[in-house]
């Protein structure tokens, strides 16, 4: 099994919980797991971006090349395309619908939207109004996402779902629940 996934967001919005939560899952699923992020700009609404390699053999970089990446999970569907020229011919995009405009010069969304329509593997979700949906609050976005992805990552539904409930332990049992059901709402709406 070998994995090369691209997270891409914007600063705040989990890209780097969504990366967490795969690496705890990938952990308890015995792969090998390296991990790089680039998040310096993330407090001021800029890019976030991470590379998560898993693999079951052991993974001699921590960067995916151009070309090499298997899945592109972005919670900002201009940051989906960014990082396209990363993405194999037969990788999977799995992307936010609802852009963080945040620049002046934010393209045209309707021309967006036909570019990613127009890539042969997407799932595009408004993320967003599927966490309100399923009783959780806008910050559980980022696990709708998650949950779409669950169909393309190779490791089981039970084992991401344990790795939700590990991360966000901490914080009670009412902010598992949500995530969990927020990851839930991804799984219902991702691929069948």
């Amino acid at each position: 099994m070998k994995k090369d996934i691209i997270l891409a967001g914007v600063g705040g919005q989990g890209i780097l919980s969504i990366a967490t939560i795969i690496g705890e899952a990938a952990i308890a699923d015995n792969l090998y797991i390296k991990q790089a992020e680039v998040h310096g700009m993330s407090q001021r609404g800029g890019d976030v971006q991470s590379n998560l390699r898993l693999a079951s053999s052991p993974i001699a970089s921590d960067l995916i090349p151009k070309g090499g990446a298997d899945i592109i999970i972005s919670l900002e569907p201009m940051e989906a395309l960014r990082y396209l020229p990363y993405l194999k011919q037969d990788g999977w995009i799995v992307t936010n619908s609802v852009p963080f405009i945040n620049i002046d010069n934010y393209p045209d969304t309707e021309a967006l939207y036909a570019r990613l329509n127009a890539l042969p593997q997407v799932v595009m979700l408004n993320v967003e109004q599927l966490a309100k949906e399923a009783g959780a609050p806008l910050q559980a976005a980022n696990m709708v996402l998650l949950g779409a992805a669950i169909p393309m990552l190779g490791i089981e539904a039970e084992k991401i779902k344990a790795g939700v409930e590990r991360i966000f332990s901490r914080k009670g049992a009412d902010v598992v629940a949500k995530n969990l059901a927020a990851l839930q709402a991804g799984i219902d709406n991702s691929i069948k």
